[in-house]
């Protein structure tokens, strides 16, 4: 069977790894026990946390042991990784609901059957009954403040100031690792390459405590080809959560893409055969639209089902092609929205969400980027009555976002 280092590198996941020549060899020659953290700051995965459970399913398949790490202890810190103040301290309860979420989101894509089926781990379990100066005397000495300052992580944040509280953050990862690694016998923590440090803070834990070797291995961040963040959308970020984030959306989103993007989407982001998405280097224009029409349709299959998967192709070649479809984010309006038996066209880009605010919504009337059922508007006094309303309204800003109203 191939190295699945090798499917990953081919793929485009691996950004960096702690004795790789070693780990290559060990994940070509046994099964390995790795984990993967994931803090429970909301209450659905998004795509950011989709990269690493990909490069998780990988690893399974070729017969690799993940466990989900869930951070319900390091969840009440926060990781200071990547932000510029402090995050909100969440309460115990918040943090359990989030976690069942995850799991239950997660279960699409890991399986936790089976002889290397998935290990649930939370670290609460093991963090929070800590003995504050056991803790300092048994893991403390292993921490160099020196070097962790120097940490890219910490640096960002000395100039606005970085509490104690969260400078306990990589000293809690660190411990994480070792508990699972006498725990599982686990060897490899993969995670995102923001994540570096802490991941650098636990493999020197584990080989100056332990004496053993430990591995880390960074996923690359997914990029646009400008290499801003993609999963981001002027609503927030892009959730597997279908309350937050509908599978029409979520289609739409991945429609969308650069040309220069969708073959890297394919690659980490489906299960397609590298030679089917190899074939498509060449593909120029009309076939880089059925391209991002093939990432679009497996990416939603694989994170809400065929059958949402269906929906939403067939709703987005409907409104490209001129018709409508009730499978298209609808709006459902009551009769205290409207004013006088309707509501004007300002309130409604509102409500939908298609405009941030009235002041918005004038604009893009003005310049010519509003329509009513294929029907430009260019007055801002349109308004449309309960009769219009019940009938349903598409609207449409832009080439690419729609929304329909109708009143219930």
């Amino acid at each position: 069977m191939k190295n699945v280092m090798d499917v990953l590198e081919e793929r485009g996941f691996i950004k960096q790894t702690v004795y790789g020549d070693d780990l290559r060899k060990k994940l070509g020659t046994e099964s390995v026990t790795f984990y993967v953290g994931f803090d429970p700051t909301a209450d659905s995965l998004h795509i950011g946390h989709y990269i690493p459970i990909m490069a998780m399913a990988w690893m399974q398949r070729y017969g690799h042991r993940p466990i989900a790490l869930f951070g319900g202890g390091t969840g009440m810190i926060g990781d200071p990784s990547g932000r510029s103040d402090m995050r909100q301290m969440m309460t115990r309860e918040t943090i359990d609901h989030n976690i069942a979420c995850f799991k239950n989101q997660m279960s699409r894509f890991i399986n936790f059957e089976g002889e290397n089926g998935a290990i649930i781990a939370n670290n609460a379990d093991w963090l929070l009954d800590l003995n504050y100066i056991n803790f300092l005397r048994d893991i403390g000495v292993y921490f160099s403040v020196n070097k962790m300052l120097t940490a890219e992580c910490f640096k960002q944040r000395m100039e606005k100031g970085l509490t104690f509280f969260e400078f306990n953050y990589m000293l809690m990862q660190g411990y994480d690792f070792l508990h699972l690694n006498r725990e599982y016998g686990c060897s490899l923590e993969v995670g995102g390459d923001d994540q570096w440090s802490n991941m650098l803070g636990g493999t020197e834990l584990i080989r100056r405590k332990l004496g053993k070797d430990a591995h880390a291995m960074t996923i690359t961040l997914l990029l646009n080809s400008e290499g801003k963040k993609m999963g981001k959308t002027a609503a927030g970020a892009v959730w597997l959560d279908p309350n937050k984030t509908s599978p029409y959306d979520f289609y739409q989103y991945w429609r969308n893409v650069d040309d220069a993007d969708v073959l890297k989407c394919l690659r980490m982001l489906t299960f397609l055969p590298l030679e089917q998405i190899n074939e498509m280097d060449s593909w120029e224009g009309s076939q880089l639209n059925k391209a991002k029409e093939i990432l679009a349709f497996e990416l939603t299959s694989l994170v809400h089902g065929e059958e949402e998967a269906k929906k939403a192709e067939t709703s987005a070649k409907a409104l490209f092609g001129g018709g409508a479809s009730g499978e298209m984010p609808t709006t459902e309006l009551s009769e205290t929205d409207l004013a006088d038996g309707a509501i004007d066209i300002m309130s409604a880009l509102v409500l939908t969400g298609l405009c941030s605010s009235k002041s918005e919504a004038r604009r893009n009337i003005q310049q010519g980027g509003i329509s009513a059922n294929d029907e430009k508007v260019s007055d801002i006094g349109r308004s449309f009555t309960a009769d219009e309303l019940k009938a349903g309204v598409v609207l449409k800003r832009g080439k690419k976002n729609f929304n329909k109203i109708i009143l219930k």
